[in-house]
């Protein structure tokens, strides 16, 4: 099969097509033909030699696909409602970027009806990971504001969107005035230019001075002193990147005067079994909205596997707003 591989830690250029065995499905697991792979930031963070796959997880870059399922665990397809020549979308470890790749069978789920497999490759890893930090660790309720840090990457896209069909009021910080309209069209309550605005002034301003419920934050360092100072009482922030660095420091009197949890997490190392039950939350309570059109994946745009390198290099530029996409 073809397959894009890193051939040494670096630039995107490091990237290239090769040709590969073909996976074999074993238990607990099924073969996906791949007719898209999604894109994300861990990707580059394994191609820089940042973010090494966990024990047994393929080589080959790439955390979601979609496509139609070829072969696998007859008795684990049919627990989870699936069968041969189905669509599926599905959160692997590894090897996404392949013709074929095997997913464990609790980390697909079907394409929603009218869904294209572009579209269905951009939802699995933004989703799991979103639904995991926000409702999950950050425990976003109905009424509840959430603040999120790069509403128009593409965890930020999903968040607006899922928690707007929660019911929670979306502040999102975005580095310009078009991502910020491009936030506001998809739900976004209010949008800040963090490159114009401060976004600590503008979320006091915004909540008269309450502050916020929940912050979704992708870039760590420096922010967390400041997302102390906007969180409300009780309020949670949620890590789940570190594109500002790993270093912070923080008022830790107001972690104590308003009572705040801080916490983080990382999916991609996780067990099957933790995964499962995010897809099966997804399944019930997101796979509905998708269908509705009340949630709709964002794709900002695709290049054919062969320009990987190219796909990457506009990842790194952060010029665009919500996913891309890698097609077969």
């Amino acid at each position: 099969m073809r397959a894009v591989e890193i051939t040494a830690f670096g630039a995107p250029d490091v990237l290239r097509l090769t040709e590969r065995p073909m996976p074999i499905a074993g238990a607990g697991e099924l073969l996906i033909r791949v007719a898209a792979s999604g894109i994300n930031r861990p990707d580059v963070l394994q191609r820089k030699g940042h973010y090494a796959p966990p024990p047994g997880a393929s080589d080959l870059p790439g955390l979601e696909v979609a496509g139609v399922i070829e072969s696998g665990d007859a008795v684990a397809m049919a627990q989870a409602r699936l069968q041969l020549g189905d669509r599926v979308c599905a959160l692997v470890g590894g090897g996404g970027y392949a013709q074929w790749c095997v997913a464990p069978v609790a980390q697909c789920l079907p394409v929603p009806a009218g869904m294209t497999d572009v579209e269905a490759a951009s939802l699995p890893e933004t989703f799991f990971t979103v639904w995991s930090n926000v409702f999950d660790r950050g425990r976003l309720q109905p009424g509840e504001t959430l603040l999120v840090q790069g509403g128009s990457s593409g965890i930020g896209v999903t968040a607006i969107q899922l928690a707007r069909a929660w019911g929670a009021t979306v502040i999102v910080t975005a580095g310009s005035d078009d991502k910020c309209n491009a936030c506001l069209a998809l739900g976004a309550h209010h949008a800040i230019n963090y490159q114009m605005q401060d976004f600590v002034a503008e979320v006091q301003r915004i909540t008269d001075g309450k502050g916020v419920d929940v912050i979704l934050d992708m870039v760590a360092g420096s922010y967390v002193a400041r997302e102390v100072q906007c969180l409300a009482d009780d309020g949670r922030l949620v890590v789940i990147a570190l594109q500002g660095g790993t270093h912070s420091e923080f008022n830790a009197g107001l972690l104590l005067r308003k009572r705040l949890t801080v916490t983080g997490s990382t999916l991609r190392p996780r067990s099957v079994a933790f995964k499962g039950a995010i897809a099966r939350a997804l399944r019930a309570q997101v796979w509905p909205w998708l269908a509705s059109g009340a949630v709709r994946p964002v794709v900002h745009t695709t290049f054919v596997a062969a320009d990987a390198a190219k796909a990457h290099a506009l990842m790194e530029s952060s010029q665009h707003i919500g996913k891309i996409v890698l097609t077969w």
